[in-house]
């Protein structure tokens, strides 16, 4: 007689296509081959701790419990989301049973293992050391960033690979395999959907379990009738993480490579991504002063016009002035000179601060410093017919030095040119003014 439960739920696609074996990992053979280091590793049959780092539906999950099963590893996964210290406890404590009645290891599998917090991680350290567990961490942020020195130190770190569209193809095979029907969407909407899963897999076959439960009488789904379904996905991004940090260095190089194009695709990916458009706009305000700089001085207005622009208008509205002062950046000359200077200027300032300045530079308001000499010898720039004295300002008893190199791009020409004039009529003043000091 059948029952109401006569009838078995299928288990989600992407778990029905979980891989059985290492060789079936999609998108990691640089980890996992027999020839890649995490596969000589396993092949060896000595694995030592390691962490995982890659970006959510790459395969972190898989390769633990895989490699648990090659090296007959007790298999233990928890959650740093979802676990405390108890949790730790007990997990430790059964480690250190099995081993002892049972005499096999465990493979103890920390999803999210950043999510710890330092005196959890550092309870891991004990057991990792003396061989209770081999710890196999998952991580989406940098392992540099997240975990503590002593752990990390302990633990070799494997990069994963974001799945590109060749991992995806192969997926959305196997799920056509498994399904035993093509899935029904035309080229233009299947590519989107690989486009829309940014990297993740699990996330795309969840798309295509959701396309093959929607579709009915033979229909072949379109983009747009897939947008309408899935909505849309938002982009892997942290504001506060690595993918913050990673995305604004983007931003930075493509603008000092004078590539607008990649610099509005940057920006456009943190503005997508939900990112507060004045940090961008404070960033680029910067890039301004630092790496344009008076190849072009009319960039730090424009940069200062584009913020108060959009504190007026405010987003969406306002993200056009971060876009606008995005290309005026980039394709803007471009000089460091300024900010080389600052460095080699504050580097002097460092080794000689204690030095005073001459005194024909420093003013004589009272009768015991004209007594001492102060201003005596000053020459006012403004009375002489060409407007330059060309008297020494440093302080005395340091040579003069050069700080600023300007460039031959953009209105840094202009200065360049200024300076050699004036570096050339300073050598013939001081010339002159040492004749009339040795008659």
């Amino acid at each position: 007689m059948e029952t109401l439960f006569s009838n078995k739920v299928k288990r989600p696609l992407a778990d029905r296509l979980r891989p059985t074996k290492l060789e079936e990992v999609v998108g990691q053979d640089h980890l996992v081959s027999d020839v890649a280091p995490l596969g000589r590793m396993i092949k060896s049959g000595k694995i030592t701790s390691f962490i995982l780092w890659g970006p959510p539906g790459c395969g972190k999950t898989t390769i633990a419990r895989l490699i648990a099963e090659y090296t007959n590893l007790y298999f233990e996964q928890i959650s740093a989301v979802f676990s405390g210290v108890s949790d730790l406890k007990r997990v430790f404590q059964y480690a250190q049973e099995r081993r002892a009645n049972q005499g096999r290891g465990t493979l103890l599998f920390v999803d999210e293992i950043h999510r710890f917090n330092k005196s959890q991680q550092d309870g891991f350290l004990p057991y990792v050391e003396d061989g209770t567990i081999i710890l196999v961490g998952a991580t989406t942020e940098n392992p540099s960033f997240e975990l503590n020195s002593a752990l990390l130190s302990r633990c070799q770190v494997f990069v994963l690979n974001r799945l590109n569209s060749d991992d995806f193809e192969i997926l959305l095979q196997r799920a056509e395999k498994e399904e035993g029907i093509k899935l029904p969407i035309d080229e233009e909407a299947r590519t989107f959907i690989k486009e829309i899963a940014d990297g993740d897999g699990r996330y795309m076959l969840n798309i295509a379990e959701s396309i093959y439960s929607y579709a009915q009488n033979g229909e072949i789904f379109t983009k747009d009738q897939i947008i309408h379904i899935i909505q849309s996905r938002a982009p892997v991004y942290d504001k506060g993480n690595d993918g913050h940090y990673n995305l604004i260095s983007a931003v930075h190089k493509s603008l000092r490579g004078s590539d607008v194009d990649a610099a509005l695709y940057w920006v456009s990916r943190m503005l997508v991504a939900g990112e507060d458009p004045r940090y961008i706009l404070r960033r680029l305000l910067r890039f301004s002063i630092e790496d344009v700089s008076l190849a072009d001085p009319n960039a730090v207005s424009q940069a200062i016009s584009c913020c108060e622009t959009y504190e007026r208008l405010g987003s969406p509205e306002g993200d056009l002035a971060v876009l606008q002062l995005t290309a005026y950046l980039a394709t803007a000359p471009k000089s460091a000179g300024v900010y080389k200077a600052m460095y080699k200027a504050y580097d002097a300032a460092r080794k000689t601060g204690s030095l005073m300045p001459p005194k024909h530079i420093l003013n004589a308001p009272t009768k015991l410093m004209k007594n001492l000499g102060y201003s005596d010898g000053y020459i006012y720039d403004q009375d002489l017919e060409d407007g330059f004295s060309g008297q020494d300002y440093f302080p005395e008893g340091m040579q003069r030095q050069k700080f600023y190199f300007p460039v031959e791009r953009g209105f840094e020409r202009e200065i360049k040119r200024r300076i050699e004039y004036f570096d050339k009529l300073r050598a013939e003043k001081q010339k002159q003014m040492k004749k009339e000091t040795s008659k």
